[in-house]
């Protein structure tokens, strides 16, 4: 599973993605613009929780503008607008903005929302990524559904041990949190995290013959 630490590409996150190869990436917000870093996985936010959390109206100009100056250095998904916790928004906001980023060439992410089934995602349609937003207990308790029917899922909103462990467990792709450079402890906790998993992922695999 890649952590994508959001809205930060200083030392420390540059210095995780260097002794954690492949296991650090970056997800960019439209509302703190930020260069891609080269060899560091990144995916692009549309803003719209931002908004939402600041109580304010999102705005599609953003993300538009953001990728004028950045589609070229081809992240790995967009998350498509949505709305938080609006099923039936979400979904018209998709049919909406969609197609225009598409023809971008770009891999498609849908935000699903409180509410919604398997049959709400138009993975026929676009949407390579189920992004598992919503409500936080609306979120947590229909992960397994996700990740049970399509094969790339990314959970938002994960800051703690606890958490990484929990999306991993349920068999997420990926999943983002602002926090882990806000203090010390969280910054070594997720170094503490990536440290065992990658000496899990070391141990040598055992060969008995009969």
């Amino acid at each position: 599973m890649i952590v994508m630490v959001s809205n930060n590409t200083g030392f420390e996150a540059g210095r995780l993605a260097g002794k954690y190869p492949g296991q650090i990436g970056h997800l960019h917000s439209v509302d703190s613009p930020r260069e891609p870093k080269p060899g560091i996985p990144w995916a692009l936010d549309n803003g719209v929780f931002g908004a939402w959390q600041a109580g304010r109206k999102w705005s599609e100009e953003p993300l538009y503008r953001y990728l004028d100056d950045y589609a070229a250095w081809e992240p790995a998904w967009i998350v498509c607008p949505d709305s938080v916790g609006n099923r039936d928004e979400t979904l018209r906001l998709w049919e909406e903005h969609s197609p225009a980023l598409r023809a971008l060439g770009l891999p498609l992410a849908f935000a699903v929302q409180d509410g919604m089934e398997k049959g709400d995602v138009p993975a026929n349609d676009g949407a390579q990524v189920v992004f598992c937003g919503g409500s936080t207990s609306w979120k947590w308790r229909h992960l397994r559904m996700w990740t049970q029917f399509f094969p790339r899922v990314h959970v938002g909103r994960v800051n703690s041990r606890r958490l990484l462990a929990q999306a991993e467990d349920a068999g997420a792709e990926s999943c983002d949190g602002t926090g882990w450079f806000r203090d010390p402890v969280r910054t070594r906790d997720l170094d503490l995290y990536l440290e065992q998993r990658s000496k899990e992922n070391a141990q040598p695999c055992l060969e008995f013959s009969q």
